[in-house]
């Protein structure tokens, strides 16, 4: 298999040029995860050679709720793309519905780095250094796969199920709270729909970004400073449909809200 090519394949579903796409693991027999990053690094680069750029990584499945909703069993990562990147004024975001083949959103913790982390052996403690401030925030996870019959080696392959994202403000204060017990919820047009805290993440966000570090020196890459990082879901990912706004709370912080339109 040509990694090039399944890339081209996820391209044309996340364009919407082609539909959903039969899961890569049954139409490929994708079942390496070496293989499938392989996959996710060259659709990477298929889109920085059209103009596309990069604001920074996910981490996903890094909660037990998200590990049991996909049925898989560890975190993977994924390129936060710049043209699905949402800016928030004044704690408000508006997303169009129809650029999404099947959009849920998640409520996380950001965090933006001052300084680069490398592995092999980065911890959360090096994290936290690193780190100039860290922000609520919403990301849409979304999958080229249909129906969401994914496997890791599928969601890897797929960017890690990248959709969009935004952020509210960044807060340096964050740095010093216990991120494993900041308490989140997530309301639907005032209706609780989610909640969970830091914790939720592998125990501490700040673990999770560490996790990230080390996993990227295995493929030659450090994090930088400016990078913007989505440390996971603190809870499990809800639909979204087009004229649905959601807000997020994080701890005592100015709240995150997010409306998808129309167009």
């Amino acid at each position: 298999m040509d990694p090039s090519d399944i890339a081209k394949t996820l391209d044309a579903a996340w364009t919407k040029q082609s539909a959903p796409i039969p899961p890569l693991t049954e139409s490929y027999g994708l079942e390496d995860t070496e293989f499938a990053y392989a996959v996710q690094m060259a659709w990477t680069e298929r889109r920085l050679a059209g103009g596309e750029g990069i604001l920074g990584r996910k981490i996903g499945l890094t909660s037990l709720a998200m590990q049991e909703q996909l049925g898989v069993s560890e975190p993977d990562y994924g390129s936060l793309w710049s043209s699905r990147y949402f800016p928030a004024k004044d704690g408000h975001a508006e997303i169009p519905a129809d650029t999404f083949v099947a959009p849920r959103i998640e409520g996380e913790i950001a965090f933006l780095l001052g300084e680069a982390v490398s592995g092999p052996e980065a911890t959360p403690e090096q994290v936290l250094a690193a780190t100039e401030a860290l922000a609520p925030a919403f990301e849409i996870v979304d999958s080229r796969i249909e129906d969401w019959r994914i496997k890791l080696p599928d969601t890897i392959a797929d960017n890690a199920s990248y959709g969009a994202f935004t952020t509210g403000p960044w807060d340096s204060s964050l740095k010093d709270s216990n991120l494993g017990s900041l308490p989140m919820r997530v309301e639907r047009s005032g209706e609780l729909v989610g909640e969970g805290e830091g914790s939720a993440a592998m125990g501490d966000p700040a673990l999770c970004v560490a996790w990230l570090a080390n996993k990227l020196h295995g493929f030659g890459i450090s994090l930088q400073a400016g990078d913007i990082v989505l440390s996971g879901a603190l809870a499990a990912a809800v639909p979204v449909t087009s004229g649905e706004e959601f807000t997020l709370h994080l701890g005592e912080k100015s709240p995150l809200t997010v409306k998808f339109t129309d167009d």
